[in-house]
């Protein structure tokens, strides 16, 4: 379907593997070094603001310090820039005061925050009184704060009351974005260079695997199903060591080669044993079959009287022994054409050979309405005149017998870009589709019942195809309800000085 991807190659997996472990592995330690560091430096700032706090209530005792709203009294000593300290009684921020950068003490206003501020006091309180250390956020210019509170009283009331002290959290959050921007620096160089490494590293693991491809796609390239095949590709010792994976599959690829070699090798020898049978049988068979012949029509044309029987007998010998002549003769050409002789190459005029032959069908089968389209020009290709002519009338033989009388024929010659097309098409019953796979195989009848009544043999269709591929071309056969149509294509000599038009 379009648009839909393909499946992903074995590289691309692997690449993508080992791209995502790596991506895993820097996300999973960078965050739990992030993590650690956050711990640690809040561990650090919680102990600061101990400190903080104790220095904020120097004024009043160890266990209950006296409290007072005065920004004189919050201070306290060496407070650090950005420490916040505020007075809570009942639940309500009686004064805020902030140390600034220059070390004075400015009051703040918390606003909305300062219920944040008020609600850390009700947490629950350690034995010296203090609160667990907390962070909430004041709003404003002040941001995040890490916070805790010192159970006192109010100097002028002893109204209970809570010390609030905070330290800033902005070191720690500044520390921490410099750590992630620095694991995300590190994991975008570190996974660029992984990505090179595991192409590298893949390519290079996967090479044996490419030229294990290339030989197969060679000898899939390799005409096995026909004629003497060399089969001599094999993978490369290199690929083929058997203690490594990759080397197991060479290794066995290449005995699937030797094994497929050796019966090609095997199927060639029996069918040279039986195109050498057939060729030498025909050929010892042509002279008894003259005899036979001979003595036939000699039989016949004595001027003795013999009975009707006789005559009937010796005329029947005669058309047998003439049949079986032009079989034998098929066969001959076939097992010649084979070991690829009995061509004799020239510049022939394909456009005389193609009206002899329609001529010819006219007077053997005059039933048979044979019509002729040929150019103006001679149309000149290389080639044996008498097998040139053979397989066209070949052609008109096949469609004269296997179409019924009155069917016409129409037979064409073209010239297309390097090639002359030759056309026979009938328009008969057509051919039957389960025919059309094996109707260019010796032997091989479309309707076996009216080709033995027509006397075919089934080599007919097998010479052509055998002839034309001799000269290097095609034969093409379409069949519909219409008829049946068979095209040749004869490519032109390449040494030809001008050829046809096209046109």
């Amino acid at each position: 379907m379009p648009g839909v991807a393909g499946p992903l190659t074995l590289r691309q997996r692997l690449i993508l593997s080992i791209v995502a472990l790596v991506v895993l592995l820097t996300v999973v330690i960078g965050s739990l070094s992030v993590l650690v560091l956050r711990v640690s430096l809040m561990d650090q700032l919680d102990g600061e603001l101990a400190g903080a706090t104790t220095r904020a209530a120097s004024q009043g005792g160890a266990s209950a310090p006296s409290l007072s709203p005065d920004g004189d009294e919050l201070n306290g000593p060496r407070q650090a820039p950005g420490t916040v300290t505020a007075v809570v009684v009942d639940g309500v921020v009686r004064a805020a005061y902030r140390i600034t950068d220059g070390g004075d003490l400015e009051t703040v206003d918390l606003g909305g925050s300062g219920d944040s501020l008020a609600a850390v006091v009700e947490s629950p309180v350690d034995g010296d009184g203090r609160t667990p250390a907390m962070t909430v956020d004041l709003g404003g210019d002040l941001g995040s704060y890490r916070v805790e509170a010192l159970r006192g009283t109010l100097l002028s009331s002893s109204t209970p009351a809570y010390l609030v002290v905070g330290l800033p959290t902005s070191s720690v959050d500044r520390t921490i974005t410099v750590m992630v921007v620095a694991i995300a620096a590190v994991t975008i160089v570190g996974l660029a260079v992984a990505i090179a490494i595991a192409f590298a590293v893949v390519r290079s693991a996967l090479r044996p695997l490419q030229r294990m491809s290339d030989t197969a796609l060679r000898v899939a390239e390799l005409p096995l199903d026909r004629g003497e095949v060399a089969l001599a590709e094999r993978v490369d010792e290199q690929d083929t060591d058997t203690r490594t994976e990759v080397g197991r599959v060479g290794a066995s690829l290449n005995r699937m080669l030797g094994h497929v070699a050796g019966a090609l090798e095997a199927r060639q020898q029996s069918e040279n044993k039986v195109r050498q049978f057939v060729a030498d049988a025909s050929h010892e068979l042509r002279t008894p079959l003259a005899s036979v012949r001979g003595y036939a029509e000699l039989t016949r044309r004595m001027n003795t009287d013999l009975p009707d029987d006789v005559v009937y007998a010796m005329g029947r010998i005669e058309s047998e022994a003439l049949r079986m002549t032009s079989l034998v003769e098929d066969l001959l050409l076939l097992a010649r054409l084979d070991e690829g002789r009995d061509l004799v190459l020239a510049d022939v005029d394909l456009t005389r050979i193609v009206l002899d032959a329609v001529n010819d069908a006219h007077v053997a089968g005059p039933s048979h309405d044979v019509d002729v389209d040929v150019p103006d020009e001679p149309v000149v290709v290389s080639g044996d005149g008498m097998r040139l002519h053979q397989i066209v009338a070949n052609l008109l033989t096949n469609a004269r017998t296997h179409t019924p009388d009155g069917t016409r024929v129409h037979v064409t010659l073209s010239v297309e870009p390097g090639a002359a097309v030759v056309r026979v098409a009938d328009e008969g019953p057509g051919i039957d589709p389960g025919v059309l796979p094996v109707l260019f195989e010796r032997f091989a009848r479309a309707d076996s019942s009216r080709s033995r009544k027509a006397g075919s043999t089934g080599l007919g269709l097998a010479i052509v195809q055998a002839v034309v591929q001799a000269h290097g071309g095609r034969v093409d056969v379409d069949s519909s309800p219409a008829g049946a149509v068979f095209t040749i294509r004869l490519p032109f000599p390449a040494t030809a000085a001008a050829r046809p038009d096209a046109s």
